[in-house]
């Protein structure tokens, strides 16, 4: 797996919020521990080792203490990570601040955009890395990393290889010639506009595929599951009923475990099914987490 995108450390603090602070009306949290996960594109690439592939990722971090942690824990789950420095760059984190009951109470985050430099070496990196891949990812979250993905694509298609892109925005003519996109229904409602019916919704998914040549669009639909657009059908496959503790990072686990099954030599459809029952796994654990091969196939 090559796998492309912006980066972040996901930080955790954990403590009791039972009362509220005289100086203002919030919550005061008595902090009780922390922990710190990838997040972003570092999270899909961690599971796509998790779920056996050997996964090599590209992507560009600041020349700060955020940026040796993330690659300390991507070593950590077994993900060849090639990141690049920027010194005017501050790694992106997110900072959840979490109460009693795994409750939400605030998010912070900080960062900043990679210079045009170190965007541009890591087209050259991506060059080099193309031929020892299977399945290309691309995971786009809006941060700057992927200024050039338009000609990533172009690259990897024309060596023959499949692209997954996990979209950010309303503007998806960078993705063009993709093999895959996989929208969530907020982000395809950004792109097309709403819909009234499934009939719309369907009419306006394949549209949009059409229009950027993809070979499949898949939505997915949280709970509801997910829809795999393909050229003059659709084809609907169910959530799997279950508990839902967070569903923070459930998009990387499902292009995740997508790609890998597309590696490993499955059809598309049988895919999709796998990673539908992954992203079911992952919504039932808290934070940014990893669904093992284990945990999909049972003790193989």
């Amino acid at each position: 797996m090559l796998v492309v995108g912006d980066v972040m450390l996901d930080r955790y603090w954990y403590g009791d919020a039972s009362r509220i602070s005289p100086e203002a009306p919030v919550p005061v949290l008595l902090w009780r521990s922390e922990e710190e996960q990838p997040g972003g594109a570092a999270n899909v690439a961690r599971n796509c080792a998790a779920l056996g592939a050997r996964t090599r990722l590209l992507s560009v971090v600041g020349s700060d203490g955020a940026g040796r942690r993330l690659a300390q824990l991507l070593r950590k789950d077994g993900v060849d990570a090639s990141l690049r420095r920027d010194r005017a760059l501050r790694t992106t984190q997110k900072l959840r601040v979490i109460g009693q009951r795994r409750h939400q109470l605030l998010r912070i985050d900080m960062e900043t955009a990679p210079s045009s430099e170190v965007r541009a070496s890591k087209l050259g990196d991506f060059r080099k890395a193309l031929p020892e891949c299977d399945v290309v990812l691309l995971s786009d979250y809006g941060k700057g990393g992927l200024a050039h993905i338009a000609a990533m694509i172009r690259d990897a298609r024309r060596a023959g290889k499949k692209v997954l892109v996990d979209p950010k925005g309303d503007d998806y003519s960078r993705y063009k010639g993709a093999t895959l996109v996989t929208p969530n229904l907020a982000e395809l409602r950004m792109v097309v506009g709403s819909w009234r019916n499934e009939k719309e919704l369907a009419a306006r998914a394949q549209a949009l595929r059409a229009k950027l040549q993809l070979q499949a669009l898949l939505l997915t639909r949280g709970e509801d599951g997910m829809t795999l657009y393909r050229q003059g059908r659709a084809l609907n496959i169910r959530a799997d009923r279950r508990e839902v503790s967070d569903v923070t990072g459930a998009g990387d686990t499902v292009i995740a475990a997508l790609a890998v099954m597309l590696a490993a030599g499955e059809g598309l459809e049988a895919a999709v099914r796998v990673a539908n029952r992954a992203g079911g796994i992952k919504v039932t654990k808290f934070g940014a987490a990893t669904v093992t091969r284990r945990e999909l196939f049972g003790a193989k």
